[in-house]
This record gives structure tokens, C-alpha cells and sequence, in this order.
């Protein structure tokens, strides 16, 4: 299909060696053997060509004369190449010996397959007229179809990413989605999971505290032991204590059975604790206690349990304040505050947000039945400019409520988002002076923004010595799209 001649000669060759002419001692009129029936493997072989080769339409042609030949469902089958002078080259063809109601067809059918730079593609084939043979054709057809398909949207994908770069996606058992300063936490989050120190995690409610915790688990050596997590502020206070720490029954009016608590419950694992800020005052000390012996007291319990087990504690709250207030135990936020991991909101990781998107409108449409939705470039651009306060669980529940609203296969147009996110504006001004350049505002519109992109990397390189993860996140961009916008504009 390549034309590559010392190939074709070394092909030649070896079809000489390993298939030699038959005998010349036939007698006229005896019939020719008939050749053998191509074996499932070969087919399998000529199918996975097809599908490997859905980009080259010369070899996508060949392929398909290929498996038309394996099928025995045509009389002839021929790929040709049509130049943009009219000129046709032949690349692949064969033809069934017989007469009569052999060659009998239903006509002679055109495929168009592709075409390249200078000339189109296509495949002429005269199918059988029995009814297994039409079906077998319109089965290879669909095959075709589908193998375009896929090539279709293995590029639109490609230029998605080119035009909304991403970092690569880690997708963890949860179900996250890790990019940009996460992947940076992660990576962090890594390096402590080894260690049994306390850690303490800060963030807006909605940032992915619980996810990093549940990484540095995962990470950690106690992976295959319960990971339990528990949210202070879920539970009225009275009823805290037991919650964590057990109780027998008949230590309270309420308690009709025994319970080990969530501490026992986490045994050689890991116990999260969520909004920590919100424990009570009265129960702080016991915590503490467990945290530094290791023993719990559960209610109605004589004698204290020696319990093994990793606190990761989360808020959103700011503990220093608190303590000044009185409203925490500052020997407590010292055991807990040993490593403190904090996360940035979503509004300043706005590099992160086209890998969520995606990530989010595919799992919804996944879950909701929907094909593949896909997101519009002026949508994306409305999604990057909002300030989301609720941060990524806000960011989530609105991706599934515009998929789950949206026709199967469909494109998330900006009508679908509500008026606050199309309200949205960028941030007026620079919060620091820089330099500054003018562009005529009658010229082109590409060369001017590439002009323009050109000179900000320069400067963001030059500002960051060179350091082009500093360069990426000074410019609001991941490090693989500073990556590709390099090699695109040369610099």
C-alpha cells in the first residue's frame, strides 16, 4: 500500500520460495485445486490491520480488500487511489474464477474510504447475489463504519487537549481526578504516608480534603486495613462520644446493644476525621488522650483499649483563631497540626478545571445513560471565568445537572448553564505591575493572540529563571500546555 519497492521485490521473493508453481504435470482440463479457506486467525489478523490502520486510508483500503478476500462474500474486490487529475492507481485487487451462476452479482458497489493530500480513496466490489454473502458485506461495511468512528474521535479528542491542555489523569479507586497543585499534594501526600505523625488538612468545604486523605492511606502501609471516615459536624454533640469511642450496653438510656465505635472500627487503619473545628470542647481532651497512648474508654467500659490506628483530621474552620477563642485546645491542635497539608480552592487550580469537566460530564454521562456528551469551547470558557465558591463538588453536581438534562450524544451548549456562570467575568486587572506591549487592534486576530502568548511565555520564563512549572502556574496554565504551547508558537 506504501509502494515501498525493495518490499514489494523481497515479498516477491519469498512468495516464490515458500509457494512454487504447481507441477506441470497436470493433465489439460483437470480442474485446479481449489485453494484453502483462510483460517479464523488470518481474518482476526486482517481485522486488528484494519483498526490499527484507521488513519492511513491507503492501507485502510487494502486491508478491506483483504478481508473481502478472506470472507468469500464478493466476486472481485478492487482499492484504488483517484489523483486530483483523474489518473487511478490500483493498490490492491482479486477476482473469483467461474461462470455462470458463479459470477452472478447484485451489481457492482463503490466504498468511498478516506482520502489524503493528493488523492481520495475507495474500494470497488461486486458482492454475491446469496443472502449470506450480502450480509457478510453489509458486516464488514459496519466494521468500516466503526473503525472510522473511532479514528473520528481519537482526533477530536487530540484537539481537545490541544486546545484545552491537560496534565496526564490520574484516576484513583474513588473515582478522582488528580491534576495540577493536587498532583503536586499528591505527590507530597506520598512522602507522609509512610510515617504514623499527625496530619492536618485545610480547605473550603468542597476542595477534595477527604480525596487526599484517602491518598495518603492508599500510599500508605495500612492500604488494605479500613479506611473509616467521620464527619464531626454530622452528629449531634451529645451523641459524639460514643460514636467514637463505643460504649456497652445499658451505659445510656438509649444504648440497647453494644458498640465498638468508629476508633475500634478503624483498627490498623485509618480514622478521618472531617471538621474537626466543630468537636466538641468536653471531648477534646479524651481524643487528645487517644491520640497520644493510643487507649480509648469507651462508655460504660471499666477498663481502658489499646487501639492502633491513624488520625488524619480535616477542616475548613481556622484553627489558630479558634484557639485564641478558646474554642480548641491548643495541646490538641499541636498533635494534630504535625504535617499540615492545605488546599487551594478551585478558583485559584483554574488550570485543573478543563481535565474536571470532562472527567465529570463523562462520568455523568456514563451514569445517566447519555452517550458521549461532549463541551462546547464557549461553555468551557464560562466554566473557566466562574469563581465556584462551592469549589469541585459544586463544579461536579453542576456538570451532572446540565448531562442529565442534555439529549444523548449531544454538545453542552453555553444555554445550558445558569445565569450566575454566565454572568461571569474575568478579574479586571493585574494585582502587580509588569511589562507591557501594544498591538495594532486592526490586524489579524491569530497572529496577534500568538504574537501576544509568545511574548507572555517569555517573560513568565525569564521572570522564573527558567523553572517551567513556576512559568506554567504564573501563567494560569498546566505544564504540559505550557508544553505544547511552546512547541507550537517556537519558543
Amino acid at each position: 500500500g506504501l509502494q515501498n519497492v525493495p518490499g514489494l521485490l523481497d515479498l516477491d521473493r519469498i512468495w516464490k520460495e515458500k509457494a512454487p508453481e504447481p507441477e506441470s504435470g497436470r493433465q489439460e482440463g483437470e480442474p485446479v485445486p481449489t485453494p484453502a479457506r483462510p483460517t479464523a486467525g488470518s481474518v482476526l489478523q486482517n481485522v486488528a490491520a484494519l483498526m490499527t490502520h484507521a488513519g492511513r486510508p491507503e492501507l485502510l483500503a487494502t486491508g478491506l480488500v483483504a478481508i473481502l478476500d478472506d470472507s468469500d462474500s464478493v466476486l472481485s474486490a478492487t482499492a484504488r487511489a483517484r489523483a486530483n487529475d483523474g489518473s487511478i492507481a490500483i493498490l490492491a485487487s482479486f477476482s473469483r474464477p467461474g461462470n455462470g451462476a458463479d459470477t452472478a452479482g447484485v451489481g457492482e458497489r463503490i466504498v468511498a474510504v478516506g482520502s489524503t493530500l493528493h488523492r481520495s480513496l475507495e474500494v470497488v466490489l461486486t458482492p454475491r447475489e446469496d443472502i449470506e454473502s450480502i450480509a457478510t458485506v453489509n458486516a464488514i461495511m459496519l466494521l468500516l463504519h466503526t473503525v472510522r468512528d473511532l479514528e473520528r474521535a481519537r482526533a477530536e479528542r487530540e484537539e481537545m487537549q490541544t486546545l484545552w491542555p491537560t496534565e496526564e489523569i490520574a484516576v484513583a479507586d474513588d473515582q478522582a481526578i488528580v491534576a495540577g497543585q493536587m498532583r503536586e499534594l499528591m505527590t507530597f501526600a506520598r512522602k507522609v504516608a509512610s510515617t504514623n505523625v499527625g496530619v492536618l488538612i485545610t480547605g473550603e468545604s468542597g476542595t477534595g480534603k477527604e480525596i487526599l486523605a484517602r491518598a495518603i492511606h492508599r500510599f500508605s502501609p495500612r492500604a488494605d486495613k479500613p479506611f473509616v471516615p467521620f464527619n464531626c459536624a454530622a452528629i449531634p454533640r451529645e451523641m459524639l462520644e460514643s460514636q467514637l469511642f463505643g460504649h456497652r450496653r445499658g451505659a445510656f438510656t438509649s444504648a440497647d446493644r453494644d458498640s465498638l465505635g468508629l476508633i475500634r472500627a478503624a483498627k490498623d487503619g485509618t480514622l478521618f476525621l472531617d471538621e474537626v473545628g466543630e468537636l466538641d470542647l468536653d471531648l477534646q481532651p479524651k481524643l487528645l488522650r487517644f491520640l497520644e497512648s493510643g487507649e480509648i474508654n469507651p462508655l460504660g467500659e471499666s477498663a481502658p483499649f489499646s487501639v492502633d490506628v491513624r488520625v488524619i483530621a480535616a477542616t475548613n474552620s481556622n484553627l489558630e483563631i479558634l484557639v485564641q477563642e478558646g474554642r480548641f485546645r491548643e495541646d490538641l491542635f499541636y498533635r494534630l497540626n504535625v504535617i499540615r497539608l492545605a488546599i487551594p480552592p478551585l478558583r485559584e487550580r483554574r488550570d485543573e478545571i478543563p481535565a474536571l469537566v470532562h472527567h465529570f460530564a463523562a462520568r455523568a454521562a456514563s451514569e445517566f445513560k447519555k452517550g458521549r456528551v461532549r463541551v462546547a469551547e464557549e461553555t468551557m470558557e464560562h466554566l473557566l471565568l466562574y469563581p465556584w465558591p462551592g469549589n469541585i463538588r459544586q463544579l461536579n453536581n453542576e456538570l451532572r445537572r446540565m448531562v442529565a438534562l442534555a439529549d444523548a450524544d449531544s454538545v453542552l451548549k453555553p444555554s445550558a448553564l445558569p445565569a450566575q456562570i454566565l454572568r461571569a467575568t474575568p478579574r479586571s486587572a493585574r494585582a502587580t505591575p509588569g511589562p507591557e506591549m501594544a498591538v495594532p487592534l486592526r490586524d489579524k486576530l491569530t497572529p496577534t493572540l500568538w504574537k501576544i502568548e509568545r511574548e507572555m511565555i517569555r517573560v513568565a520564563l525569564t521572570t522564573h529563571k527558567g523553572k517551567v512549572d513556576e512559568a506554567a502556574r504564573s501563567l494560569g496554565i498546566s505544564r504540559k500546555g505550557l508544553y505544547l504551547k511552546r512547541q507550537r508558537l517556537g519558543v
